[in-house]
């Protein structure tokens, strides 16, 4: 198709909209999470007991809900992309890995394993040049 082969030379606009979508989408799903408070966090926390870590889950979930909303934030500027990309794909193997422990079956861990793909592949590809990483 003639129309779309040029499509490739935007390759880097293809970035920034992956990047602002997802990081958007993570803000929105963070904010509740973080403002949730200790209650909130020990129950997000709660879910590293299916990787076998079962202490301190006020921690854990703090750093999870801190992970998405920053970790979105730093998607968008592309500051930080590999880093971020590498604790944002460690959550959402927790977040499956607790749809599959907690009986759930892959429709519910679906959405996580869609994300964790999509950022292990960012680890690779990088933000792009409209970031503040620039690569």
């Amino acid at each position: 198709m003639a129309l779309l082969s040029n499509l490739g030379n935007y390759r880097n606009l293809g970035l920034l909209i992956i990047r602002v979508g997802l990081g958007i989408m993570f803000i929105y799903h963070g904010y509740p999470k973080l403002m949730g408070g200790p209650k909130e966090w020990t129950e997000l926390g709660g879910s590293m007991k299916y990787v076998g870590i079962h202490f301190l889950p006020v921690a854990w979930g703090f750093l999870a809900a801190a992970t998405e909303l920053l970790g979105g934030f730093l998607l968008i500027i592309g500051l930080a992309f590999r880093p971020v990309c590498i604790l944002m794909l460690i959550n959402l193997i927790v977040a499956a890995l607790m749809h599959f422990g907690s009986g759930g079956n892959l429709g519910d861990a679906a959405h996580a394993i869609e994300d964790a793909i999509v950022f292990a592949g960012l680890i690779f590809i990088g933000p792009g040049k409209y970031s503040v990483d620039k690569k």
